[in-house]
């Protein structure tokens, strides 16, 4: 039973050691190392051992419990980016946002009209919008050869796509500054690097030598994928910390929480699903994982009342991401 034990606390400060890691995305590029940005694909498992064995030793009367728990409070923020239960806010909804990434969009085209315009929202941001063909009385749009698309009933003061400065990319992101109630805002659309999976691509059949070859190539296409990423999030970076007005950045960031894409967006901004999200924060569905890389954030000039992951529909491979503010100092 001892050495059981010992195995299992190994086991432990191995799991400790690679959800430590994921940490560190907060402070080292991909480019430099972008290790850590592959573990936080795997942060759900690894902080669910975690918890487990942290289980097992209080139940087994041991004093390590109390370490790992403790140790473990470190990783409150980071679970409840993908796993959220806040309490009911009481306030007024002023705002209404919508983002979806509507990939299927351009089989059930009429579904997904009728879907976004049944929701009345202040302002909707899509990605791989094909065709940007979504028209509706009383919006105005504005959109990118690739697919990202602003409506809005509101009116739109400026607007700008962002140019990737990277070869063989696509627009990262499509920015549109809107007056709403005399007040201006900045959204700011996203759609960074997606790394174009396919599904027999990452299923393993139980072939040692095929599955060890299918784990390579999706390393290989995820390492210059983080690579890519950086240098999009230093470009819609920019255009958060140059905006004379409050920001609302939402869309499809192709990066887990945890990531080096979510700490380094969200940096200065409220997570809507932090502030006002409950449950599972899950917003990609055609793969059998928990999976979150749709977001909403928010300047702290707006405060996020509710935050939902619409499950009601399957409109596309994402969930449709709706949440609703509150204007502080109106």
């Amino acid at each position: 039973m001892k050495i059981f034990r010992l195995i299992l606390l190994i086991l432990h400060l191995g799991i400790l050691f690679l959800v430590l890691c994921t940490l560190l995305n907060a402070y080292i590029p991909p480019k430099i190392f972008p290790w850590f940005n592959l573990l936080s694909l795997g942060f759900p498992i690894l902080i669910t051992l975690y918890i487990v064995l942290t289980v097992f030793w209080v139940l087994s009367w041991k004093k390590r419990a109390f370490v790992f728990m403790f140790v473990g409070l470190l990783f409150l923020n980071p679970v409840k980016r993908w796993v959220n239960y806040s309490s009911d806010i009481k306030k007024r909804s002023d705002l209404k946002v919508l983002s979806f990434n509507t990939r299927t969009g351009v089989y059930k085209r009429q579904e997904v009209a009728d879907y976004l315009k049944s929701h009345k929202a202040d302002v909707v941001l899509l990605q791989e919008d094909s065709g940007n063909g979504y028209e509706f009385e009383g919006y105005d749009k504005i959109s990118t050869p690739v697919g990202l698309t602003i409506l809005t009933r509101h009116k739109i003061i400026s607007k700008k796509i962002i140019d990737p400065q990277v070869d063989g990319l696509g627009s990262p992101a499509l920015q549109a500054d809107i007056q709403i109630n005399g007040i201006v805002y900045r959204f700011i659309d996203v759609y960074l690097e997606p790394f174009r999976f396919e599904k027999e691509m990452i299923k393993l059949d139980g072939n040692t030598d095929a599955d060890e070859e299918k784990v390579k190539d999706i390393v290989k296409k995820l390492i210059p994928t983080f690579k890519k990423h950086q240098d999009q999030v230093t470009l819609i970076r920019q255009l958060v910390d140059d905006s004379p007005y409050p920001v609302i950045l939402a869309g499809d960031f192709n990066s887990v929480p945890n990531s080096y894409e979510y700490y380094h967006l969200s940096e200065g901004l409220e997570d809507a699903f932090l502030t006002s999200g409950k449950g599972s924060a899950t917003s990609f569905h055609d793969y059998k994982f928990p999976i979150r890389i749709d977001y909403v954030f928010s300047s702290k000039a707006l405060h996020a009342v509710s935050y939902e992951v619409d499950r009601s529909v399957s409109l596309s491979d994402h969930y449709p991401v709706i949440a609703k503010f509150s204007i502080e100092n109106k």
